[in-house]
């Protein structure tokens, strides 16, 4: 189970015979057996400095394999920098022993693996953990029993409970999710090179998105079996337990990362404890999913400050947590994030920022909101006597979420300039700007909306419409009205009752200029990101017939449906 490899070995023994000395630089070990509390070995590789002494430990844990040239180089980097790297093939992934059951033994193979590192005999003791998306969740579950070693962790994009979010968004399957669990079927990361994904995902019934691909995906359909908050889900969560967790982490996302809400919230939760908890950094750019990966994002260039020096900023933290480097890191602003339009990097104090102003802004129109070519309008005026907006819902034909359709980046700065041509969303805007503000934090949806089915969807989109016409989605929500009370309770609406509806979007940070406008989307879908309400009440993901929907959105005195915002005014002083 254990292949020491040093560097330049053969160089070495050719040194050895001419007489000249030779000191290995890097040492490397792989395929190490880490064992785990029920005997189960996991198998990681591990890169480290040459040398006697003894190093701290950056630890990396994944699904995804961890023989990769990626993790080679990281390895290096951070051997060079006086850091031994390790990183490990979850349970039932790669070369480790066990099955796989997504979050289900993180928490305790996590620590488990945590121990180890820091009980070698090259280890210092202190162990960083760091990694994104699920390389988050593998920090995040073990991190409240607060391992002795753990001194620090980066956890970036990293989701929230999984039932909130992906797979299931407040019981509404994440479609993409279904590409995950193919992703990850088997030991081996699986390869889509030649599988039409979006045809896949039109397949009806939804749970059968497997066979369309060829495959046999238990991990979807168990995922589908419990589309209310169950057991299943409790025994999945790790945010309440994270409260406990006492370690400093810096949390890391982008406006654009589609699981950004677990950043956001992890964040807020744990900067608010008190004393020992540790101290918490949170940073978000203009980044999808892959953070810092470029300074364009699809069609948007968000300028030369887009990207950051991240591998030092790691090291910065690291540093200053696991070789006690006093270099200011935890004396400077927690909280560093990057405001689109203006294309700046802004340092903050707390999240969600304490001067913001949080702004009603109202659905108005002449019942004619259909479309950019409608009457709709966003106001601060609220509404007195005014006629609703009406709009029929297809299934057959679902407003589309642009996006591409695998889970590496669902949606992004997208232009919906084209799909607002038609005539089954509504479309709620702004008059143009006349000097700039600033919208900066969460954004939710209340909505005031009658249906003829028994179930169907509500969806928002926040936009940015420019001055040249692109309409610039910033973020989007969904709520499916059988779960507008309880996610573990669901209840059927009664055809044509008015019922309210809120519709988190999360969160966004933008410069809205002089010329520029806001804008709201209304729908009843938001396909491929988020499985179509067949409309029936039937059993999610289990049908194959839809019927169309008749959808009303009310906006008047005493149902002043509207979208709170967060105005962040000027600091004093600037």
């Amino acid at each position: 189970m254990r292949a020491p490899v040093r560097n330049m070995m053969a160089a070495a023994s050719l040194l050895a015979l001419t007489g000249a000395s030779y000191e290995p630089s890097i040492i490397r070990e792989y395929n190490v057996g880490v064992p785990m509390r029920d005997g189960t070995i996991l198998s990681a590789d591990v890169v480290r400095p040459g040398t006697d002494e003894r190093v701290p430990v950056v630890l990396i844990r994944t699904p995804y394999g961890r023989a990769t040239e990626r993790y080679a180089e990281m390895g290096n980097w951070w051997a060079e920098r006086g850091y031994a790297f390790v990183v490990q093939d979850v349970r039932g992934r790669g070369d480790s022993g066990g099955v796989f059951q997504p979050f289900i033994d993180e928490a305790t193979d996590g620590f488990d693996t945590q121990s180890w590192a820091g009980r070698q005999s090259w280890s210092t003791g202190k162990v960083g953990t760091a990694g994104g998306s699920y390389l988050g969740w593998t920090q995040v579950y073990p991190a409240s029993l607060n391992n002795p070693h753990l001194a620090a962790m980066i956890p970036a994009v990293t989701a929230p409970d999984p039932h909130r979010n992906f797979p299931l968004q407040f019981g509404v399957p994440m479609v993409a999710a279904a590409h995950w669990a193919a992703l990850v079927d088997g030991r081996q990361r699986q390869s889509f090179d030649h599988v039409d994904l979006a045809s896949a995902y039109h397949q009806l019934p939804l749970i059968d998105f497997d066979r369309a691909i060829g495959r046999r995906l238990p991990l979807w359909r168990e995922w589908l079996d419990h589309p209310t908050y169950d057991d299943y889900w409790r025994a999945r969560e790790y945010q309440t337990s994270l409260r406990k967790s006492l370690a400093p982490a810096m949390h890391v996302s982008g406006w654009y990362d589609d699981v950004l809400v677990g950043t956001l919230q992890n964040f807020a939760a744990l900067s608010t404890r008190s004393p020992p908890a540790g101290f918490q950094k949170l940073v978000i750019g203009p980044w999808g999913h892959k953070v810092n990966a470029g300074r364009k994002l699809g069609a948007i260039d968000f300028g030369p400050q887009a990207m950051i020096d991240y591998d030092n900023l790691q090291k910065r933290w690291f540093d200053r947590w696991l070789k006690g480097i006093d270099n200011g890191i935890d004396r400077e602003p927690p909280v560093r994030l990057f405001v689109m339009g203006a294309n700046i990097w802004r340092d903050e104090w707390e999240w969600p920022l304490a001067r913001t102003v949080y702004t009603r802004f109202y659905l108005r129109s002449s019942g004619r909101a259909n479309g950019s070519a409608g009457d709709g309008r966003l106001d601060l005026k609220p509404p007195g006597k005014e006629p609703s907006d009406r709009f029929q819902y297809d299934p057959a034909n679902p407003v589309p979420l642009i996006t591409a359709p695998d889970a590496t980046q669902v949606g992004g700065p997208d232009d919906y300039s084209e799909v607002q041509k038609r005539d089954d969303l509504l479309v709620y805007t702004t008059a143009r700007l006349t000097s700039q503000i600033e919208v900066c934090g969460p954004i939710k949806v209340r909505l005031y909306a009658s249906t003829s089915a028994r179930d169907t969807d509500w969806s928002a989109q926040l936009q940015l419409v420019r001055a040249d016409g692109y309409v610039q989605r910033l973020n989007d929500g969904i709520v499916r009205a059988r779960y507008r009370r309880s996610i573990a309770k669901p209840e059927f609406v009664k055809p044509g009752s008015v019922e309210p509806y809120d519709i988190d979007l999360w969160a966004t940070c933008i410069a809205v200029k002089p010329g520029e406008r806001l804008r709201v989307q209304i729908a009843s879908s938001a396909y491929p990101k988020f499985d179509r309400n067949l409309n029936t009440g039937g059993p999610i993901a289990r049908e194959s017939r839809g019927v169309i929907a008749h959808q009303q959105i009310f906006h008047d005195r005493r149902r002043p449906s509207h979208i709170l915002l967060p105005i962040v005014p000027a600091r004093a002083g600037r």
